[in-house]
């Protein structure tokens, strides 16, 4: 664990192990609009949010830079195997960024709409 969540968090706030955001990057604006429409549909998200990124990378030896999307995707951590396998069935990358980032704790109402979304 990164850090200790505080001693009295308020009572709207929820420690969670079950939570995650998933963050993955696409090439284009439509390709990220086909993954998110594939999460949301399979119910293996709650939200799928967009962030238009300027990235430099390191690929096949050389420095790459190019813009991409950022997907920041709300579920819930068991469905990590099943994101990445449909990220991997959709992407144009050979490589593609499929990154999971456990949540710490949130706010309980916000939770349990992820779980209502992803069941």
């Amino acid at each position: 664990m990164i850090g200790a969540l505080p001693a009295m968090m308020s009572p709207d706030m929820a420690a969670t192990d079950s939570h995650a955001l998933v963050l993955t990057t696409a090439s284009s604006r439509d390709e990220a609009n086909a993954i998110a429409n594939v999460l949301l549909e399979r119910r293996l998200a709650a939200c799928v949010q967009f962030v238009a990124i300027d990235s430099a990378y390191v690929w096949q030896d050389e420095v790459v830079r190019e813009p991409e999307v950022l997907l920041i995707v709300k579920t819930r951590a068991e469905l990590f195997d099943e994101i990445g396998a449909a990220v991997v069935e959709l992407h144009s990358y050979d490589v593609p960024e499929v990154v999971l980032v456990p949540m710490q704790a949130g706010l309980g109402p916000y939770l349990a709409w992820i779980d209502d979304a992803t069941t």
